[in-house]
């Protein structure tokens, strides 16, 4: 064997043993450099001396080592793997074979093993999803990308909060942006009231798949969301896209705001929302000169505002609740009691619907009948971040906090205000 084919162990051990074997260095001292006792140096300069540098290299190389699984073994984790977890990673299914057959085999071990039998193919090494980049739409108006971003858009000035922005497929334009404390269904209902104020309706949104857009769990998987029964009612599409790449322009508008516009506010000295708010027209004309395109038709696909399309009406949310044999309904962690009035008493076990306004008014309609109610409501909490604490969305996870650490600070603060 050559000392070309030697490791880089195998080449420090020959380096140190020819200073041995040449009296440059003792052997006491060779031993902690090569990690061996006397007796073992002693033995490779004996090798040495007859075989020459071959002598350093190991005996074992190229033979199995002795805790090799036997063949028969190796076919029962790869049958087993084959049959029962032909789609776990090497991991999960090693974990699976131990427990539930007692084939007991390392994680990486079974990984060279499937690796091998082309079960698996390391991460590396597999074919990354192609996303082609989609034709832009020809006309404006014809779809707009929505989504929002959290981000400390006033940097140390102020608090998070989320941006929303409605981004034209056709020219990249930014329609409508609007800063808000989260994602929420009233605030996108309120931007769409801008939007469509001010552009008139479009053919079509294009959003991600969050929960604001579309009931993505149980058996209500294909009912609308509120959002996407306004927009029904607007005759307006909403449609969700597959995957991030799918709604490339606004992300990549947001890679861009996050700079652009996070360094424009700091220049400004813009730090809370409602400046922010009343600032950002000026830098939308400014964005879209500078990274606007020309739509590829000249046709604009908006639509005007027609007679039957009552805002106040459409975008608010409706619920339906039974009314208890007390005239009570559940609302938001409180109860709504109904007057006792003739037509109200014979509602009782029956179903009457809640609507909820823009500007925070409550409705309860039996048909065309609208009810009168009294409110009786836990303590005063933020409307979207009381509804279902068990079941908060991540993207209205700090306001959720920030409202449960202010609510949680009022008994503190009585307290010190009674002592």
């Amino acid at each position: 064997m050559s000392v070309v084919s030697m490791s880089d162990r195998e080449c420090e051990r020959l380096s140190v043993l020819s200073e041995v074997r040449s009296g440059r260095l003792r052997v006491s001292d060779a031993c902690p450099l090569l990690g061996l006792r006397r007796r073992q140096v002693f033995r490779l300069l004996a090798r040495l001396k007859l075989d020459g540098a071959t002598g350093v290299v190991s005996r074992r190389r190229g033979k199995p080592g002795n805790h090799r699984h036997a063949a028969v073994h190796r076919a029962l984790a790869l049958s087993l793997v084959r049959e029962h977890y032909g789609d776990f990673g090497p991991t999960l299914a090693a974990e699976m074979l131990a427990e539930r057959h007692g084939c007991v085999v390392s994680r990486e071990t079974l990984r060279q093993w499937m690796a091998a039998d082309g079960m698996w193919t390391a991460r590396r090494r597999r074919h990354r999803a192609v996303h082609q980049p989609r034709r832009r739409r020809d006309c404006l108006g014809e779809l707009v990308q929505i989504d929002g971003s959290e981000h400390a858009w006033f940097e140390d000035r102020g608090g998070k909060c989320t941006l929303l922005a409605f981004i034209d497929d056709a020219t990249s334009r930014a329609l409508h942006l609007r800063f808000v404390p989260s994602e929420s269904t009233f605030d996108y209902f309120r931007s769409v009231r801008a939007y469509v104020t001010t552009h008139g309706k479009l053919v079509a949104f294009y959003s991600d798949k969050h929960g604001i857009f579309r009931v993505n769990r149980g058996e209500g998987s294909g009912r609308l969301t509120q959002f996407g029964r306004a927009m029904a009612e607007l005759n307006i599409g909403a449609i969700c896209a597959n995957s991030p790449q799918a709604k490339g322009r606004v992300e990549r508008a947001f890679g861009t705001l996050q700079d652009r516009l996070v360094k424009a506010m700091r220049l400004a000295g813009v730090c809370t929302l409602e400046a922010a708010n009343a600032w950002l027209p000026g830098f939308v004309e400014d964005y879209n000169s500078r990274f606007g395109q020309a739509p590829a038709s000249p046709k604009d696909l908006h639509r005007p505002l027609g007679a039957a399309d009552d805002l106040d009406a459409i975008l608010v949310c409706r619920e339906w609740r039974t009314v208890t044999h007390s005239l009570g309904l559940a609302w938001q962690g409180g109860l709504l009691l109904l007057e006792p009035t003739p037509f109200a008493r014979g509602l009782a076990r029956q179903k009457v619907e809640v609507v909820e306004h823009l500007d925070g008014r409550l409705t309860v309609r039996s048909g065309a009948v609208s009810l009168a109610f009294t409110t009786i409501m836990p303590a005063p909490f933020m409307r979207h971040a009381a509804a279902g604490l068990d079941d908060v969305d991540s993207k209205r996870l700090t306001p959720v906090l920030a409202a449960l650490r202010e609510q949680q600070a009022e008994p503190a603060v009585m307290h010190a205000a009674g002592g």
